[in-house]
C-alpha cells in the first residue's frame, strides 16, 4: 500500500471506561495519567469497535465513533481481506483489566452457542442492555489476558483427584453428596459436582457456607482454603467462593499471559493486564457476582475436563517485536519496545492495528504523514490498513492488537 487514503491516517483514540464494582479507582486513572483515586472503581478500558460501548476516533478536532468510521470506510480502515473475512467489522476488542476484587466465576460460549442463545433472546423479546441478557451479540469470544502487573486467577478444572482430595481435608460434612460425585469417571464427575454446587438448595447452603468458613479460617496456611476464606469474605454466602478447590491457581507475572478458549471456567482474582479477545461481550456466569447469574446456561455451554494450564511467554519475531502464539484467527497481541537510536519499522503488507502505549512517551509516523502522532503511556491509536508501513521512535513499551495473516 502506498500511503493512506484522504482523512485516514494514524488517529488518537478515545476509549470508553466500565465501571464495575470490582475495579480498581487508582490503576487505571494512573496509567491514563488522570487524578487517582478515581470517584468509582473503573474495572475495564475498552478499546474498540463493540456497539455497547464504542472508542471515538480524534480527527482534526471532531470526534467520530469508531464503528462509524470503519462503515464508512471499510476496506481503508480494515484492508480488504479483514473486510471480508470478518464482515465489515473490527473482530477484536483491545482492553485494559484493572482487577481490585475477584471476578464472577465464568465462561465464554463458543460460535455456535452464541449464534444459537443471540437468536434465542432476541426471539424472546430480551432487550439487549437488559441485566438478565446472557448472549449479547453473535459471536464466540476467545480471549487472551496478559498480565502488567502479578496477576492472579483461577482457570480450569482441577483433576478430580485433586479435587477430592481437598475436599476430604476440609471438615464440611455438609458436602458428603457432591465429594460422592467425584467418585466417579472425570467429566461426569466434574459435571455432577459443580451442578450439586451451584443449584444447592439455601438451607443446605447455609449449612455448607457456615462449616466451610470454620473448617478455611482454621487450615488458612492451606492456600486453595485461604483464597476460599477470602472469597467468602468478598461474598458471604456465595458457594462459589468454594472456586479454589475445584479450579486450578494461576500466577501471572508481568508479562507472562494467558489464553482462554470457549467453555472454560475462570475467576480473575487480582492484578493489572491487557486483554485481548474476540470483538464480543458474552458472558455466562455461575457465582461471585452481583450481577445476572444463569447456573443452567453456564452449565450447558461449559467443558467439563480437567485442565493443565498453559503459561505463555513472548515469543521473538522480526524488527524487535515479539507475539503470544494462540489458535485465535480475530487476533494476535504483540509487544515491542523502542529507545533512542532503537526505532520499530512495521511491515507495509499489514491490516488494521490498535496500539497502546503502557510506558513512556512515543511518536508515530507512516511514510505519507508529515507530522509524527505522539503517543504518552496510556494513550492508544488506530493505525488503518491504508496507512502502510509506519515508524515509531521514542522511548516506550507498545502493545499492538491486529489480525493475524
Amino acid at each position: 500500500m502506498s500511503g493512506p487514503a484522504a482523512g485516514l491516517g494514524i488517529a488518537l483514540l478515545e476509549n470508553p471506561i466500565q465501571e464495575y464494582a470490582w475495579g480498581s479507582r487508582t490503576a487505571i486513572a494512573e496509567l491514563l495519567g488522570r487524578p487517582a483515586p478515581a470517584p468509582r472503581p473503573q474495572a475495564e478500558l475498552w478499546m474498540g469497535a463493540h456497539p455497547r460501548a464504542p472508542s471515538r476516533v480524534r480527527l482534526d478536532g471532531r470526534r467520530v465513533s469508531l464503528i462509524e468510521w470503519i462503515e464508512r470506510n471499510p476496506d481503508a480502515v480494515l484492508g480488504a481481506p479483514v473486510r471480508e473475512r470478518f464482515a465489515g467489522r473490527l473482530p477484536f476488542l483491545f482492553k485494559v483489566l484493572a482487577v481490585e476484587r475477584p471476578l464472577s466465576i465464568q465462561a465464554h460460549p463458543d460460535a455456535r452457542q452464541a449464534r444459537e442463545g443471540f437468536a434465542r433472546e432476541e426471539a424472546q423479546g430480551v432487550d439487549r442492555d437488559a441485566p438478565e441478557r446472557c448472549y449479547r451479540d453473535r459471536s464466540h469470544k476467545p480471549e487472551l489476558i496478559c498480565a502488567l502487573t502479578p496477576f492472579r486467577a483461577l482457570r480450569g478444572f482441577r483433576s478430580v483427584a485433586e479435587t477430592r482430595a481437598l475436599l476430604a481435608s476440609l471438615d464440611a460434612p455438609s458436602l458428603a453428596p457432591e465429594r460422592a460425585c467425584l467418585a466417579g469417571p472425570g467429566e461426569q464427575a466434574l459435571r455432577d459436582f459443580l451442578a450439586g454446587l451451584l443449584t444447592m438448595d439455601p438451607e443446605r447452603r447455609a449449612r455448607v457456607i457456615e462449616e466451610v468458613t470454620a473448617a478455611t479460617a482454621g487450615a488458612a496456611e492451606q492456600p486453595a482454603f485461604a483464597d476460599v476464606l477470602r472469597l467468602l469474605e468478598e461474598r458471604p454466602g456465595d458457594l462459589g467462593a468454594l472456586a479454589p478447590l475445584f479450579l486450578n491457581a494461576v500466577l501471572l507475572e508481568p508479562g507472562q499471559a494467558m489464553f482462554l478458549p470457549a467453555g472454560e471456567l475462570h475467576c480473575y482474582l487480582r492484578g493489572v493486564g491487557v486483554e485481548l479477545m474476540a470483538n464480543s461481550d458474552n458472558v455466562l456466569r455461575g457465582g461471585l457476582t452481583g450481577k445476572h447469574v444463569d447456573v443452567p446456561e453456564l452449565l450447558r455451554i461449559l467443558h467439563f475436563r480437567e485442565t493443565r494450564v498453559e503459561v505463555l511467554s513472548l515469543e521473538g519475531g522480526a524488527g524487535g517485536e515479539a507475539h503470544y502464539r494462540t489458535p485465535a484467527e480475530e487476533f494476535r497481541l504483540s509487544r515491542f519496545e523502542v529507545a533512542p537510536g532503537a526505532p520499530f519499522a512495521s511491515g507495509s503488507d499489514r491490516s488494521v492495528e490498535l496500539l497502546l502505549c503502557t510506558a513512556g512517551d512515543v511518536r508515530i509516523a507512516s511514510a505519507a504523514e508529515v507530522e509524527p502522532l505522539a503517543l504518552a503511556k496510556g494513550a492508544s491509536c488506530i493505525v488503518p490498513a491504508c496507512a502502510g508501513r509506519y515508524r515509531v521512535e521514542g522511548e516506550g513499551t507498545l502493545y499492538r492488537a491486529s489480525v493475524p495473516a
